[in-house]
């Protein structure tokens, strides 16, 4: 049995050790808010916060969370950088396959919280990890300057 804390809440699964985070979170618990893209952390779309900084679900064991703190996509409405994220997100109009969004958001909030007012270098290398099929880069980093200002 591995115990974690799931978006603030004990939690406890019951599997392999070594099965990725990421299939506990879709497959166990049903959190399919966290997207698999490519299994090797080389996308981003995995992105989750693990004690608060951005980590690939996707090659992240289950047993290397225990007694940590991870927090989903899910959790960002109710948290205020990642609703400030959330919001400038739709505001600038950044989705559009939405696919990778999740982890861009995620990529995001963790920039925010530990740098309240980024540089465009910093927006760069903090979303450098996170690739968008769709190629969305100039509203995703629009959206994080936006996001630093209303929370400014």
């Amino acid at each position: 049995m591995i115990s974690f804390q799931l978006n603030g809440k004990p939690q406890s699964v019951n599997v392999p050790d070594d099965t990725p985070l990421l299939w506990v979170l879709r497959d166990t618990l049903g959190m399919t808010g966290t997207k698999f893209g490519c299994g090797m952390a080389l996308c981003g779309s995995c992105a989750v916060h693990l004690d608060g900084e951005a980590g690939r679900a996707c090659v992240t064991p289950i047993s290397s969370v225990a007694g940590k703190k991870v927090t989903t996509i899910e959790a960002m409405a109710d948290d205020k950088i990642g609703r400030a994220v959330e919001d400038a997100w739709v505001r600038h109009d950044v989705v559009q396959c939405g696919y990778c969004q999740s982890g861009q958001i995620m990529s995001a909030v963790a920039l925010l919280k530990t740098n309240r007012n980024p540089s465009d270098d910093d927006i760069t290398t903090a979303m450098s990890a996170n690739l968008c099929r769709c190629g969305t880069y100039v509203r995703i980093h629009a959206a994080v300057k936006d996001a630093a200002k209303a929370l400014a």
